[in-house]
């Protein structure tokens, strides 16, 4: 693969980075969000298909992208497809700054020590070319003003800023609701981008444990009398049953 176009994972970072402060927008979900560009970018590239809300691996030949392989090489190990939540929530934790580190190595971005509150060391990472950033963002600026069917590059950029709740990042506001309505909208327009972006968001609402908990307790447990554990499950919070993504079982 060619660096003369940056891949989803590297654009999704790129927009969720704040000039102003050097920081990334919802870290929270933006794993689970670069998990997800994984996949969008290795279909792209024609190494992995759709196969219902599963991904199966179809050219387990290397891309060139060490980050991508990396990902590549873990779904040819799976041996057979794999839900794409069950890859999304699994234990890869850490991608920010897999990619941070990957952009700043790439001249993309530029690394900042600094210190908070005086005392405690930290990073801040400042892109390295504010036009070409500018670019990403006009991508979907303009296939959000037109109307007109984005590329599906863009489309499933699109949706997977919208799955990890940038939109209030990039178009902040009252006056960016109409915006954020419409990025949400161009999901629609990448099959691939919307099935990925959904899963990003089922997994924030921990509907891989639900699921699980749910074939749980369709089956009463022999000499149980018929009765079923309705006691909560381990890991949920007070938080409406949300799971937090480390603790999401990868099966």
């Amino acid at each position: 693969m060619g660096k003369s176009r940056r891949s989803v994972p590297e654009e999704l970072l790129l927009l969720a980075l704040d000039p102003a402060t050097g920081t990334t927008a919802q870290p929270q979900t933006l794993d689970l969000g670069l998990a997800g560009a994984q996949l969008v970018e290795l279909s792209l590239a024609g190494r992995i298909v759709p196969e219902g809300d599963r991904i199966a691996v179809v050219l387990p030949r290397p891309t060139g992208d060490p980050t991508l392989d990396h990902a590549l090489e873990l779904l040819r190990r799976r041996g057979s497809p794999v839900r794409a939540t069950h890859w999304i929530g699994g234990p890869r934790l850490g991608l920010r700054q897999t990619y941070l580190a990957h952009l700043e190595r790439c001249g993309m971005v530029t690394a900042v020590p600094g210190q908070v509150c005086g005392v405690l060391p930290t990073i801040r990472y400042q892109a390295s070319d504010d036009c070409a950033n500018a670019a990403i963002k006009q991508r979907l600026d303009t296939a959000i003003r037109t109307g007109v069917p984005p590329d599906p590059r863009t489309a499933a950029l699109a949706a997977l800023a919208h799955s990890v709740g940038l939109g209030k990042h990039l178009y902040p506001g009252n006056e960016g609701r109409s915006s954020r309505s419409r990025l949400r909208d161009l999901i629609r327009y990448d099959p691939l981008g919307g099935m990925v972006a959904h899963a990003v968001m089922d997994v924030q609402n921990g509907l891989p444990s639900q699921q699980n908990r749910s074939a749980q307790t369709t089956a009463a447990p022999s000499g149980s009398g018929g009765r079923v554990d309705r006691r909560p499950a381990a890991g949920r919070g007070s938080g409406g049953g949300r799971v937090p993504a480390s603790h999401v079982v990868v099966r």
